[in-house]
This record gives structure tokens, C-alpha cells and sequence, in this order.
């Protein structure tokens, strides 16, 4: 990252349950994550230390946009059941029960993703596993500006 930071405050949602595979009746049982890491390994970004599902951080009254994210792959054909697919992924850092832990915003791009889309004012992150984590847990992300905006919606 920059030096350049900045801190927002989430609550952790419950998101679709897809990236992890808990959802009843995915089409992607091992989860998206899983499915996804050795394509993003093979570009060049190995997410496999990281916990295989996301973390969905509602950040309101914000919003985010991303720009300049470190990685992007675009179209990007990583399952036999839809089209390709354009990823960016942008580091950040993930404060938790007052210990802080490294983490990627994992963005799908909404205008190549066929369905389980994100508001824009939930981002989604990849981090280790978090002991103790619920949903309704506060949680706070430092990001690297250039990369992901934030603004009030």
C-alpha cells in the first residue's frame, strides 16, 4: 500500500454464501474462492492464504468505487458455467478485535458478473480466518485511496 490511508467503519453482513460454498443450492459447492485461487495463482496473485470465502464489510452511510486496483484480470474464464469474468483486487488492512490482519478488497466487476451482486456501499474481503467472527460485529478497513474510494452516499 501508499502511505497514504484511509479508515473506514463496517458492520459484517451475511453476503449470498457463494464465494465460501455454504450457500444451499450453489452451483459452486467448493465455493467460488476455491474454484477462482489457482487461476488468480497462475496471473500472478496467490489468495490461497487467505480464508477460501469473503468477508462482506456494509460500510453505510459510505459508499466505495473502485479505481487502480494493484490487480485486475480481465476476462477471465475460471468455470464451465458462465462467462468470463473481470476481478480486481486491491490490498488492504483488516482491524479486528484490536489485531490487525492483512486482506484483499476482492471486487468482481458487476458488469461481467451474472448474478449474487454487491451493493455499493458492501465491500468484499479476503483475509485469514477470523476467530470469533459474527454477523453485526464491527470491523474496520484501512485502504489505500488511490485505489478504493470512499464517499458518503
Amino acid at each position: 500500500m501508499s502511505n497514504e490511508r484511509r479508515k473506514v467503519q463496517g458492520i459484517i453482513v451475511k453476503g449470498h454464501r457463494v464465494a465460501s460454498g455454504m450457500a444451499q443450492n450453489s452451483p459452486y459447492p467448493r465455493g467460488t474462492i476455491e474454484m477462482q485461487t489457482p487461476h488468480f495463482k497462475r496471473l500472478g496473485l496467490d489468495i490461497s492464504p487467505f480464508f477460501p470465502g469473503t468477508l462482506n464489510i456494509n460500510i453505510r452511510p459510505y459508499q466505495f468505487k473502485v479505481h487502480h486496483p494493484k490487480y485486475t484480470f480481465e476476462n477471465l474464464q475460471w468455470n464451465e458455467k458462465s462467462p468470463p469474468e473481470t476481478f480486481s483486487f486491491s490490498p488492504c488492512q483488516v482491524i479486528y478485535e484490536d489485531r490487525e490482519y492483512t486482506g484483499l478488497v476482492y471486487y468482481p466487476h458487476p458488469e461481467t458478473k451474472p448474478d449474487h451482486f454487491q451493493d455499493n456501499s458492501t465491500l468484499e474481503i479476503l483475509t485469514p480466518a477470523l476467530d470469533s467472527i459474527e454477523y453485526g460485529h464491527l470491523i474496520q478497513l484501512i485502504l489505500n485511496p488511490q485505489e478504493i474510494e470512499i464517499f458518503l452516499s
